[in-house]
């Protein structure tokens, strides 16, 4: 355990800004850690607005296992309590941020699940937007002191085993799911569904 800690500090450091870096590269580390992840729910939303009865289908399963697996990180928080890097002293912190656990990034979570199940749904176009999308933001939050590299990787692993969990689940009731979310939707959208704004 030590090792590996060791070697995640190290990686950090080679990682994290410090203070010859250029002031621009720090905003633009601060925006992309930041307000990336709104785009996400923009996605999903776009896939359900616009898209077939399978993209909605896809869009209501990227969000369930996105928000099954912030629930995991949780759950990992309160049995394991692991140090952000300022918490320690280490490196530079170039964004505020709670002192709670860091282990696993909830930012790449959310990413992680969305791109895992738009990719093994061979949704790739969506899914390498979203995998950039995540990568930028890994690297953001570890480049901005607030995160370490094994924070991310386990952020993979947490959504790698809520996407295997709820996969089978959803192939049995996704579909019925899906219809009844589009039932309601067409309810209460019946106006911009009407004027062609939405797709029915």
């Amino acid at each position: 355990m030590n090792e590996i800690e060791a070697f995640n500090q190290a990686l950090f450091l080679k990682i994290n800004a410090n203070a010859a870096t250029p002031v621009w590269e720090i905003n633009a580390a601060i925006f992309i850690a930041e307000y990336l992840i709104y785009l996400m729910p923009l996605i999903l939303l776009y896939m359900w607005l616009w898209g077939d009865q399978a993209r909605r289908n896809l869009a209501i399963k990227a969000c369930l296992v996105a928000m099954i697996a912030l629930g995991a990180n949780q759950l990992i928080g309160l049995a394991w309590q692991h140090p952000r890097p300022f918490v320690i002293g280490l490196g530079h912190d170039y964004l505020q941020h709670a002192p709670d656990s860091s282990f696993p990034s909830d930012h790449a979570t959310v990413f992680a699940g969305i791109t895992l199940t738009l990719l093994f749904a061979r949704a790739r176009r969506l899914g390498s937007v979203t995998l950039l999308l995540g990568t930028c933001v890994a690297w953001a939050r570890v480049f901005l002191g607030i995160h370490f590299p094994l924070d991310m990787l386990g952020a993979v692993v947490v959504a790698s085993v809520v996407w295997t969990g709820v996969s089978p689940v959803w192939h049995r009731g996704g579909a019925m799911c899906t219809q009844l979310a589009e039932r309601l939707y067409r309810k209460v959208m019946a106006r911009p569904i009407a004027m062609g704004w939405t797709r029915r």
